[in-house]
């Protein structure tokens, strides 16, 4: 199967090559790292977000991400979760108990693929959801727990829950309100009393839980509805003081702030996305050079999209249905030095409220096979991965050497002598340009397009004089990058 599973996946990178800035390799799983010389001796930190991905399809895509060069996976929630009428996505996002078992597999598939992915030297990143349960009156869990909305049976009984009394329903209607935002409902799911001595160690022994099976650390869900002195106090009751960032929606104009937050783990910071993505479709990418966000950049996770900004993030989001922009964009974000980069891996839906492709009528998650049944799987594009090997071998570089066109639509610059990188969003190519790189003299990939296999570019080389300067043709809406870790010869 595992073997089938990567002839399809390189067949759907194939296709997608010609949307994107990929050229197809066929050198098999991992082709598109770039090579194998000396990385940077900093850890790798390119997480990618195989949402909704079973536990065996995670299992058998780790030996390729971390060929590739990927640090870790976020896998989606791995608690029970409720069940909806279509399925829809957000259902894994209404625990009902902490046991393990989900549309993705259950605790034994889920162990198996943490072992699978450390031996390919890759971590897990849980989804974690610890602000609520679910939303509904009552129902039944995937893994057959009842519940009503504040009775969760052997875990959770109405005292264990927020009822803030300030609005109709009890549900957030003012986000400039903090006691709102923090202790009544979001969207009717029962909030929990974070405040709680009892549904603390409730909720570490979950996370505890998961630690025993091997994860390395955690995505944490809808933390700015948790005070961050409740966030503290819940992080220092594991037993391993693992790896987290936190989702923190903080685009400013509110009370509650990422900055609250980092003195126990890393924030996501979603202006990111927003802001690269209106540079790439509607201003000058040249704005960009002092691109950052609201904390500093070693708390910071980065990224394009998410699974909830796809679906009503706006129209500055970009996401894989502009698949060359999007592209373009992706390797800007790996080739800036700020924050540590999330990568999306997708789904293709027409209706927001679409779950995976499903087996059943219950929504059993199918296995992925890249191009097929809608999986999009954009993270395995060359122009991606690739760009993964770069982040890895410039890591704690910083830029150098700047170069934009007058349009503002182009720019370059050098990550120390490590690397070098031409991004072209305007609608002209650069044409016979040089570019001073101030890397080491000799011939290299062109990551962007191929990749280093035996030695040899499987796409487009680009040589570097003893003076550092190189000289390359730059389509429109394409890119170059290089480092010293794709040297051929």
């Amino acid at each position: 199967m595992v073997a089938r599973l990567r002839r399809s996946i390189r067949y759907a990178a194939c296709a997608a090559a010609a949307l994107v800035l990929a050229a197809c390799t066929t050198g098999g799983a991992g082709a598109g790292a770039g090579g194998s010389a000396a990385p940077s001796a900093l850890p790798k930190d390119t997480v990618v977000n195989l949402f909704q991905w079973t536990w065996q399809s995670v299992a058998a895509e780790c030996p390729r991400l971390g060929k590739v060069g990927y640090s870790g996976v976020q896998i989606s929630p791995p608690q029970e979760h409720v069940e909806a009428v279509g399925n829809p996505w957000w259902v894994d996002y209404q625990p009902v108990s902490y046991q393990l078992v989900s549309r993705r597999g259950d605790r034994a598939a889920f162990a198996a693929m943490v072992q699978a992915c450390h031996a390919a030297g890759v971590k897990i990143y849980a989804d974690a959801v610890i602000n609520h349960m679910a939303g509904m009156d009552r129902g039944v869990g995937f893994g057959g727990s009842g519940f009503e909305h504040y009775t969760y049976p052997g875990i959770y009984q109405p005292q264990d829950f927020h009822h803030c009394g300030l609005t109709d329903g009890d549900d957030i209607r003012d986000y400039q309100s903090r006691e709102q935002v923090q202790t009544c409902e979001l969207v009717n799911l029962a909030d929990l009393d974070t405040g709680s001595d009892y549904v603390r160690s409730r909720i570490a022994a979950y996370l505890n839980d998961l630690i025993s099976l091997g994860v390395d650390g955690f995505r944490v869900d809808a933390v700015k509805h948790i005070p961050a002195t409740d966030v503290a106090a819940i992080m220092g009751r594991l037993t391993t003081p693992v790896d987290r960032y936190y989702e923190v929606i903080d685009k400013g104009g509110e009370p509650i702030t990422m900055g609250e937050y980092v003195g126990s783990g890393k924030v996501t910071v979603f202006s990111y996305g927003d802001q690269v993505g209106s540079a790439f479709q509607w201003g000058k990418i040249a704005t960009l050079r002092e691109l950052a966000g609201g904390v500093d950049g070693t708390v910071a996770r980065v990224f394009l999209d998410n699974h909830d900004t796809q679906r009503h993030g706006g129209a500055q989001v970009l996401t894989h249905k502009q698949p060359r922009i999007y592209a373009l964009a992706t390797i800007f974000m790996l080739a800036w030095p700020y924050g540590e980069p999330i990568v999306m891996s997708s789904y293709e839906f027409t209706n927001p409220d679409a779950g995976p492709p499903a087996l059943d009528d219950r929504g059993t998650t199918k296995d992925t096979v890249c191009g097929q049944d809608g999986w999009v799987c954009e993270h395995r594009w060359q122009s991606t991965e690739g760009m993964v090997g770069f982040h890895n071998v410039v890591k704690g570089t910083g830029v150098d050497r700047w170069w934009e066109d007058p349009s503002g639509n182009a720019v370059a610059f050098a990550r120390g002598d490590r690397g070098y990188v031409v991004v072209n969003n305007a609608t002209a190519p650069l044409a016979g340009r040089s570019f001073q790189s101030g890397m080491p003299p000799g011939t290299y990939c062109d990551v962007v397009h191929g990749a280093l296999v035996d030695g040899r570019c499987t796409g487009p080389s680009v040589t570097v004089n003893a003076d550092g300067w190189l000289t390359a043709d730059v389509g429109q809406m394409d890119a170059l990058a290089i480092h010293v870790g794709a040297r051929s010869g």
